[in-house]
């Protein structure tokens, strides 16, 4: 997959460009409802012999407009660069989001982002919108095509009568119900970071952990306990994960620190990334009256984790 990254205005050359079919959204997760378009794009495209497409946005609109300070990511870019080459696309656009941009009418945008890029159908979810204010829709663009491109609109795709969106699966993550995430992300809730130096306390009570710096970008799942998959250097292990506070041992800390016990594994593996995936909550971070409960209560987060694993793919 080719990543092109795309200002106002930009300077591609339609003529050589080759014929595409582009998938249009902000894409946060890539969730199964995304992947429906993404997936109706490729067959469109393979019919036809083009190339498939997916053109995202970067930063989030909402943010730029001054809707909200931050949103947290279920994909920040570059995991969402992963699942898309996963998915077998072959271009993915990456439009700058940015305060000009924005202004761009609905036809502006189609002129300079879809018809400039010799693309010759558009898939989109039946909600999106474009041009400024939002004004573009998937029932106004066919008036926007100068008969140069058709149009797929997709409708929503649900699970248990409730629409797939980044907004629920946002709420799942940081309520902690990262078992259920299969259903509406098509995988595990992943997430990526760099082993650093932490209290070196884990080693000292026979159960070692790589704490993991994780860029905030992320959504962070509820405080707590997780059974998790680790992957280090293309290998992956089991392992048992403390979101949290440590109240054990601090009053307070400023964030939240990230504590993985790998299972088998006995390497340093400081400064190396990680990739976490999020299986199952176990149990509520606690406050231990001593050292002895608390190792008493990793094992038994230990064995669960392991009874978890001999039925878990």
């Amino acid at each position: 997959m080719k990543t092109i990254n795309l200002q106002y205005p930009h300077a591609l050359d339609v003529q050589q460009l080759k014929e595409t079919v582009v998938a249009l959204g902000y894409f946060d997760g890539v969730h199964l409802g995304h992947q429906k378009v993404i997936q109706t794009a490729k067959a469109i495209a393979r019919k036809n012999q083009w190339q498939t497409a997916v053109m995202t946005f970067h930063p989030h609109p909402a943010i730029v407009l001054g809707k909200v300070d931050r949103i947290a990511a279920i994909t920040p870019l570059r995991e969402k660069e992963k699942v898309l080459k996963e998915l077998g696309v072959d271009i993915l656009y990456v439009v700058t989001f940015n305060e000009t941009f924005s202004k761009l009418t609905p036809q502006q945008f189609v002129d300079e982002y879809i018809i400039s890029l010799s693309i010759r159908h558009v898939v989109a979810g039946f909600d999106y919108t474009y041009g400024r204010f939002g004004k573009g829709t998937m029932a106004t663009m066919p008036e926007h095509t100068r008969g140069q491109f058709e149009i797929t609109t997709v409708q929503k795709v649900e699970k248990d009568n409730e629409k797939i969106s980044s907004t629920l699966i946002r709420s799942f993550i940081s309520e902690g119900y990262v078992e259920q995430l299969p259903k509406y992300l098509g995988r595990f809730y992943e997430m990526s970071g760099i082993v650093v130096s932490g209290e070196k306390r884990g080693r000292t009570i026979g159960f070692p952990t790589a704490n993991l710096s994780v860029s905030s970008e992320y959504v962070f799942p509820k405080k707590g306990v997780y059974a998790v998959k680790v992957t280090y250097e293309g290998r992956t292990y089991k392992g048992v994960l403390n979101i949290g506070y440590k109240p054990t041992f601090h009053k307070q800390l400023l964030k939240p620190s990230i504590e993985v016990h790998i299972l088998d594994f006995n390497e340093s593996i400081y400064g190396k990334n990680l990739t976490i995936e999020w299986r199952k909550r176990l149990r509520d971070e606690k406050k231990f009256n001593s050292i002895e409960e608390l190792v008493e209560q990793i094992k038994k987060d230990k064995n669960e984790a392991e009874a978890y694993f001999q039925f878990a793919i």
